[in-house]
């Protein structure tokens, strides 16, 4: 079990750095600290997806919650721009905890103790809380006060002077924040509110001003709630879009613990040997890895599905979507959930390109990747490999075939297929690769030319369509012929001692010291899985062993050498200062799946790939408790940063685990 004693509860500086995530499956979510403080505007109790998976609108902070029994005890914990702390509810804090994904906070208020817990209804925009009161000589009195607000999630509050419309409703109120607002609920099973309309203003976020963002926001308390509760009762909270979401506590408990149980067993479908492996790490990356899998309705397709690449702050990306896949589902016993997943994005094809964004508000996706498509035939080979489904193949072979063939003559950026059977990217002003920083007009890795992984992926995309074609009865000698001319073509990478990151760039070939020739490894094909392997036996090994001296940290594989002269080893600072790091020595942590992988196909000593994954597990108590940061520091002690929980780090390290046992 994670769980967390006054030791790190009541230590305000190691509380605050805990977050907690819980999810609806549509894209919304709540998060906090361990601490109950707010250090970012992402925080929340309801962040709703109001138009699933996106639309993301803070609609419900936080509780402060008082507790009177001879006296007065105050639970919650605030910051505030003049540097106070008050109340210091954290200090009351015995005990943190995770029950599946719903944090559960115990507060010790002297022989009393109060049991808190926060779930989300999955498939909803309904966030429950319930208060149990576990011991106590005597009643108490409890009291709630309410403060919401009704902004883009990426935002800031100044609410002076805001009027929202509140109302009563049964069991609860009702908030309209404006004209066009999308309604929501505040409503219990127990007590009445009192409505309020009063402005908390002045909280202090630290992690935006870590970030260089606005860490100044304000918000308005709508009503109170007061109530007693005797030893042994409890009191059910919910805040929602919807107005009836359902109050039986017992019911609402048992929803979301038979789902996430069936989850689990999910992940048990296998081999006898496969249902030795769910340790409670491996039960916690499967809890994880349901969190980024949401809803992506489409109109002839209602129950599409999608990936949310990484909260608090992402959308669903479509390279992110086709690396984590394998991970997040098949890892996972669910591979419906990717052939689902699989189909969604066959819809967004479009001159043999995927989607690398569908953005927040709602605007046509945008096609600025040249390896998202690159990832899907390793996402759907993945798929076959695990299910022997042909039908998918079937129906989907027209379009993977005019993916290749736009690859051929050429699509959008200047992508296309060069004489050495090698793919070129890139126009100036564009980051097409995974490693796309952008601030303003600066790309910061550029990588216009022949980026090593694009080369790799682009050979085992021709590979797997060669596999696919002789399953289906269809010729496959043209997509043999294009894969060797690349295997050929791929020996210009070879530089002496590693590869070289980008040929045939604006300024000649690149041999910065980057992760990106370990794909040329742990790719299945690229790697020489059926033969044909793009590194000969002695280059792989000078690969991996290149990568793990220079570029191999506990939580993953730094973006760039410390002996590079760009190279920067910590991540914050304001947009510019954190862009400018993101890809120049920042540690990525999915990385370590690829790499672990790479490790054992050139050692083949499973335990030892193994255990490289081992720090990286133990973060699942660091950072997010029960999930795993998109990035680190490049230098130690490697502090977690960026997205608080990342889909393909969580899916790297179930797939590579998984794979390994």
């Amino acid at each position: 079990m994670l769980a967390f004693g006054r030791e790190v509860c009541g230590d305000l500086a190691t509380a605050e750095t805990r977050e907690w995530l819980v999810t609806n499956g549509i894209g919304g979510y709540a998060a906090g600290t361990v601490a109950g403080i707010l250090t970012r505007r992402y925080h929340g109790l309801l962040v709703a997806a109001l138009q699933p998976p996106l639309g993301r609108t803070l609609l419900v902070t936080k509780f402060e919650e008082t507790v009177y029994t001879d006296q007065y005890y105050d639970l919650a914990t605030n910051r505030w721009t003049d540097g106070s702390v008050a109340p210091q509810g954290y200090q009351l804090i015995e005990s943190f905890y995770l029950d599946g994904t719903t944090p559960v906070w115990t507060f010790a208020l002297g022989d009393v103790l109060l049991e808190k817990r926060i779930w989300m209804q999955p498939g909803a925009n309904t966030t429950y809380m319930r208060y149990h009161l576990q011991r106590s000589n005597d009643p108490v009195e409890l009291s709630l006060k309410a403060l919401v607000n009704y902004r883009d999630y990426h935002s800031n509050t100044q609410g002076q002077g805001w009027l929202m419309q509140t109302g009563r409703v049964p069991d609860g109120i009702y908030v309209h924040a404006f004209a066009d607002a999308v309604p929501f609920y505040l409503l219990s099973n127990r007590g009445q509110f009192q409505l309020h309309h009063d402005w908390y203003q002045e909280f202090a976020l630290a992690m935006e001003r870590y970030r260089g963002l606005g860490d100044r926001d304000d918000h308005l308390c709508v009503a109170s709630l007061t109530l007693e509760l005797a030893p042994g009762e409890s009191v059910l909270l919910a805040t929602s879009t919807d107005a009836s979401p359902g109050l039986d506590s017992e019911a609402a408990i048992a929803m979301r613990q038979t789902y996430e149980q069936q989850l689990l067993k999910q992940s048990l479908i296998g081999s006898e040997q496969q249902k030795t492996l769910i340790s409670e790490e491996f039960q916690r990356l499967v809890l994880a890895a349901d969190q980024f899998i949401v809803e992506r309705p489409l109109v002839d397709e209602p129950e599409g599905k999608t990936v949310i690449a990484g909260y608090p702050w992402f959308g669903d990306w479509g390279r992110d979507t086709m690396i984590s896949l394998p991970g997040l589902t098949l890892a996972t016993g669910r591979p419906q959930i990717a052939r689902t997943i699989i189909r969604t994005f066959a819809r967004y094809l479009d001159q043999g390109m995927l989607p690398n964004l569908f953005p927040d508000a709602g605007e046509m996706p945008e096609y600025n990747t040249v390896d998202a498509i690159l990832w899907y035939f390793e996402a759907i080979r993945a798929y076959y490999g695990a299910t022997g489904d042909d039908t998918l193949l079937k129906e989907i072979w027209s379009e993977l075939a005019a993916v290749i063939d736009w690859h051929q003559r050429g699509t959008r950026y200047n992508i296309h297929l060069d004489s050495d059977g090698l793919l070129y990217a890139g126009e100036p002003g564009l980051q097409l690769t995974w490693m796309d920083a952008k601030v303003g007009n600066w790309v910061v890795t550029p990588r216009m030319g022949k980026p090593i992984e694009i080369s790799a992926l682009w050979y085992n995309a021709l590979c797997c369509m060669a596999l696919f074609a002789q399953v289906l009865g269809k010729p496959a000698q043209d997509y043999k012929t294009l894969a060797q001319h690349t295997l050929i073509g791929f020996q210009r990478f070879w530089q002496g001692a590693y590869c070289y990151d980008v040929l045939d760039g604006p300024d000649g070939n690149d041999a910065a010291m980057r992760p990106n020739q370990i794909f040329a490894i742990s790719l299945p094909f690229a790697g020489g899985e059926a033969g044909g392997a793009l590194l000969d036996p002695a280059q792989q090994q000078a690969v991996v062993e290149a990568c793990g001296r220079e570029l191999l940290t506990s939580h993953g594989l730094r973006s760039l050498s410390p002996t590079h002269p760009q190279y920067i080893g910590t991540y914050g600072g304001d947009p510019l200062q954190r862009d400018g790091a993101y890809h120049q020595g920042t540690t990525w942590g999915w990385l370590l799946g690829p790499y672990a992988q790479a490790h054992f196909r050139v050692y083949q000593n499973a335990a030892q790939a193994r255990a490289l994954l081992s720090p990286l597990i133990r973060h699942l108590q660091g950072g997010c408790i029960g999930n795993l940061s998109e990035i680190f520091d490049g230098d130690a002690p490697m502090a977690p940063r960026g997205c608080f929980a990342q889909a393909w780090t969580v899916a790297e390290v179930l797939r590579v685990w998984r794979l390994l046992s």
